[in-house]
């Protein structure tokens, strides 16, 4: 028996009540029900849009989180509910553009909250297999598979942007769409997953794709996703290191030498509307393998840096000759504060192997909305007990910057502290001075009585 592809966008159905909508009550039911899901952070959700009789099935998952993190997940099921095409991957596009004024500008995309995947396909022997994504305002991006007798083929990806849409490409000069095509020919044995959690670039023309935590799988074998791996050629050599939540560092066999503080580096972020986020820091990375601890400052004349501005997420971006990435995204809680909420980085060791940590689940710098947050004293992110952070003599305004300048800012604990200590010592210094006048003054004025006597 042949099996039945997942359907096309115009048959999707939502059942409610028992009563089967129209499709465009249907698609009108799941954007709203997307656009309150994408107010809550790292919660999965899932559609399962039930077609017509006779049409196959898809259950389409995305794991909403913090701008430039985004996990894509789809998992597309056939007319038999099994799953023959899984896939959950990271991606982000850095765009080159030329503006009204003859100038180049640059712009990063890296929000892929609101993404739907119409069109996406199981494929069969005779027909190839896709994703198909759509995010943002005129954005869209596919991967082709083929199957062969005993492997199936990533055999290409195209990614397409509109440039008319003015607040992405502020003055732009050409106002259309453009699409890249790129040939990948990635070969994998039936029956394995195909994995790479290194960072995997394509660049063409103006446009440079970023992939990393990948895991597809095609043309799924019996409705279960494998577990063998077949790796990428950047994994086989990488040393990569499960995302986890922040925990107790251990204890290295060794210890690296006293380090010297970084340089201090002013890094900014803007949008159509200016600057839109500010930070000045230096930067100390700690990163734990095989018991050797590495210490490695940034340094800020060598690094690049970019990121984006959204109303609830911010994102900046660090990159070097030996970074891939650095990202430290901020988010907004009860409306009112500001927060460190996610660490990302990639980097290539000495030895030439790859570096990655991933964690979405932090609480740093944390202030109010409005102003800037400030730590002069020496500051440790533990973003896993593999990889830190040192920071020194740090401001951040991730949100709310009014032209290009920090606003007042809420010190950390360990400057109020200096701050607070700072006056007593003062005060208490003036106290024993005062009890020193008090005392001299006291022996002279005897002294003087002595000698009245004696005359």
């Amino acid at each position: 028996m042949t099996r039945a592809e997942a359907p096309s966008p115009g048959f999707y159905r939502a059942v409610v009540g028992g009563q089967q909508l129209s499709s465009s009550a249907s698609r009108s039911l799941f954007r709203g029900v997307a656009a309150l899901a994408a107010a809550l952070f790292r919660i999965m959700v899932c559609f399962r849009l039930s077609p017509v009789p006779g049409s196959g099935l898809v259950l389409l998952c995305l794991i909403l989180g913090a701008v430039s993190s985004y996990a894509l997940e789809l998992n597309l099921t056939d007319s038999k509910n099994a799953t023959c095409l899984y896939a959950k991957w990271r991606m982000n596009f850095t765009i080159s553009y030329e503006t009204t004024s003859k100038s180049n500008k640059t712009v990063t995309i890296s929000d892929l909250g609101n993404a739907t995947y119409n069109g996406s396909i199981c494929g069969d022997d005779q027909n190839g297999s896709k994703i198909e994504v759509q995010f943002g305002y005129g954005f869209s991006w596919t991967a082709n598979f083929t199957k062969e007798v005993s492997t199936y083929l990533i055999e290409s990806i195209s990614f397409s942007y509109n440039t008319s849409d003015s607040t992405t490409f502020p003055d732009a000069k050409e106002k259309e769409n453009f699409i890249v095509h790129e040939p990948v020919a990635f070969r994998i044995p039936l029956d394995e997953i195909f994995r790479c959690n290194s960072i995997l670039t394509l660049e063409k023309k103006d446009v440079v794709q970023h992939y990393w935590d990948v895991h597809v799988q095609a043309f799924v074998q019996n409705g279960t996703v494998s577990t063998k791996e077949f790796l990428c050629d950047k994994d086989k050599t990488s040393t990569t290191v499960v995302p986890i939540a922040p925990t107790t560092l251990p204890s290295p066999t060794t210890t690296p030498a006293q380090k010297e503080k970084p340089e201090i580096g002013s890094y900014s972020v803007n949008n159509s509307n200016g600057t839109c986020l500010l930070a000045t820091m230096g930067l100390q990375l700690n990163m734990t393998q095989d018991k050797v601890v590495t210490v490695i400052n940034i340094k800020p004349n060598t690094t690049h840096f970019t990121g984006s501005c959204h109303s609830q997420t911010a994102l900046l971006r660090l990159n070097s000759s030996n970074i891939n990435y650095l990202d430290f995204v901020f988010a907004v809680k009860n409306e009112n504060r500001f927060y460190l909420k996610e660490v990302n980085v990639s980097m290539y060791l000495v030895n030439g192997s790859v570096f990655s940590i991933a964690n979405n689940n932090l609480s740093y710098w944390d202030a109010p909305l409005g102003s800037s947050y400030m730590c002069n004293k020496e500051q440790t992110v533990s973003v896993s007990g593999a990889f830190q952070i040192n920071t020194f003599y740090l401001r951040v305004q991730p949100f709310n910057v009014i032209e290009g300048k920090y606003s007042t800012a809420e010190e950390c604990s360990a400057d109020s502290d200096l701050n607070f200590l700072i006056p007593v010592a003062v005060g208490v210094a003036l106290g024993f001075l005062i009890i020193v006048v008090f005392i001299s003054y006291m022996i002279g004025r005897r002294k003087s009585r002595t000698g009245y006597q004696s005359v």
